[in-house]
């Protein structure tokens, strides 16, 4: 009998081992996500709202009971400025989301610590303008995982990905490639420590999803790559007449956490 080669059983049994582990998710209740985007015109606007992420926002979640709110901030590089904060919300259900804005406006500590961005004049505002994405996270992992790489934050790289698709039916199809057809399965497999994958519901971009993965630097992130592509799992998923033509455009961000970020 011939014998499979041990990298193609190695490969097959941390497939196996993501699979396992996407299972015992898939009967969890699907977490919300807001993925707020702040574009920001000079150092003052970006020295305010670290101030007030640091000091009023993330406090004031925490008093309310929203855990794990990432802030990140663009690697800057000759194509792309680091002109833009990201900040990423967890909400356990659709209410905790709708009732957020009152118990802000209720929290004398955080009015007061906000204050210089909330009552901003109209001649000097904190940012330039401000993006809201809503998402509800994939059937495979229903709940947001912070990230567990470590070493320097300004060299860890946070990979936000999102991909369109021309149609509804369409994107519903890229989604299904993602769960049914394995693709979470063999990130976690190959390690990518993915912070989260959604569905995005109100956005600008509409159809598309979006989701996160997570590496100590870029060279990290390289490999990791290089991996999925090699995978026979990815080779085979990605051939399959039935996932062909799924995703019309990519864009994809490669941030860092801030010192104030909870991961």
């Amino acid at each position: 009998m011939k014998k499979r080669p041990f990298f193609k059983t190695l490969s097959f049994i941390l497939f196996l081992i993501g699979a396992l582990t996407v299972i015992q998710a898939q009967n969890q209740p699907r977490e919300y996500y807001q993925l707020k985007t702040y574009t920001l015109a000079n150092a003052s606007q970006e020295a305010l709202m670290d101030s007030y992420l640091k000091d009023a926002y993330l406090p004031a979640l925490k008093r309310i009971g929203i855990d794990h709110v990432g802030v990140f901030k663009i690697h800057p590089d000759a194509y792309r400025l680091s002109n833009m904060i990201f900040v990423l919300i967890p909400f356990s259900t659709l209410d905790e989301f709708q009732s957020i804005d009152i118990r802000l406006a209720n929290d004398k500590t955080y009015n007061q610590a906000g204050k210089d961005y909330i009552q901003a004049s109209y001649d000097q505002p904190p940012y330039q303008r401000l993006n809201t994405v809503f998402m509800t996270a994939f059937e495979d992992m229903p709940k947001l995982h912070p990230c567990k790489v470590t070493g320097p934050r300004e060299e860890r790289i946070y990979e936000l990905r999102s991909y369109e698709s021309p149609t509804e039916a369409i994107f519903n199809n890229k989604v299904d490639m993602f769960n049914a057809g394995g693709e979470v399965a063999l990130f976690d497999a190959l390690g990518f420590n993915a912070v989260f994958y959604a569905e995005v519901i109100a956005g600008d971009k509409m159809p598309n999803l979006m989701y996160m993965t997570t590496f100590a630097n870029k060279k990290s992130r390289d490999a990791h790559w290089k991996a999925f592509g090699d995978a026979p799992e990815w080779k085979a998923l990605s051939s399959m007449p039935k996932y062909q033509n799924n995703v019309s455009h990519i864009d994809q961000y490669f941030l860092y956490p801030t010192a104030y970020s909870d991961y």
